[in-house]
């Protein structure tokens, strides 16, 4: 993938993974556009890397993603690249667990409902444009799911799942379907200090672009590549070390 001369949407790109992955385009030569729901977030990220583009944007909603589609073909036509990266992360015990359907439910819509959708709806957007792609960022914990954040891994697992799919679907078009899976980095995903064992974001950031700009179609980091490319047994003895400390 030419990491240069592209227009990359990335969704929940004011922090994390998106932001890191963001600033990489932009020294690259790219124009980057991050969408989020907080305008106050998306202006402080525009502060730390002046040039990006900010669009509000709330992406469990299904009006907002079809509205942001029609944003780009009005004011960003040129976008070539779409990024889905927003996600949300909850430690859940699933038998005791006292919040509503409407609250947990909304995790299953922004980590797999809205990039299916955004997909299906920028395809054509896509088709019209030099090199484009789709990067879908999903989780080590689509291979070895971690039983304390049940709704995310399997959330994660489907994201993998479409994006074998997706990429078969469009594989005699020139649109390339790409996956970007994280271990666990140093975030504030699930909540600040959740991850601070982590890898640092800027090193995994570095490693899956430069990998993506050698032509990989999908890139893990540490534990998540181990996952990605092992054998059922080797997932197996993983998921029982993982929730069996």
């Amino acid at each position: 993938m030419n990491l240069a001369a592209n227009t990359v949407l990335i969704t929940g790109g004011a922090s994390g993974i998106g932001f890191a992955l963001a600033e990489r385009f932009v020294k690259a030569g790219s124009t980057v556009i991050i969408c989020g729901r907080r305008a106050d977030k998306l202006q402080e990220a525009q502060r730390k890397l002046p040039g990006l583009i900010t669009r509000v944007c709330d992406i469990a909603v299904a009006a907002e993603r079809v509205a942001l589609l029609a944003w780009v073909r009005t004011e960003v036509p040129t976008v070539n690249v779409l990024v889905n990266n927003a996600g949300i992360q909850n430690r859940i015990q699933l038998a005791t667990d006292t919040e509503s359907w409407e609250s947990r439910s909304q995790e299953i819509t922004i980590n797999i409902e809205a990039p299916i959708h955004l997909a299906m709806l920028f395809v054509n957007q896509l088709r019209e444009q030099p090199d484009p792609a789709i990067i879908n960022v999903t989780s080590g914990l689509a291979f070895a799911p971690a039983a304390f954040v049940p709704i995310y891994s399997a959330t994660k697992a489907a994201l993998h799942s479409f994006t074998l799919s997706l990429r078969h679907q469009l594989k005699d078009t020139h649109i390339r379907v790409l996956e970007i899976v994280p271990p666990a980095v140093n975030t504030d995903l699930g909540g600040p200090g959740l991850h601070d064992f982590g890898v640092p974001v800027d090193a995994f950031a570095d490693s899956v672009v430069e990998r993506l700009a050698a032509g990989e179609m999908e890139v893990g980091y540490g534990s998540s590549e181990k996952s990605r490319l092992a054998s059922r047994a080797e997932l197996d003895a993983a998921f029982e070390q993982m929730n069996n400390r």
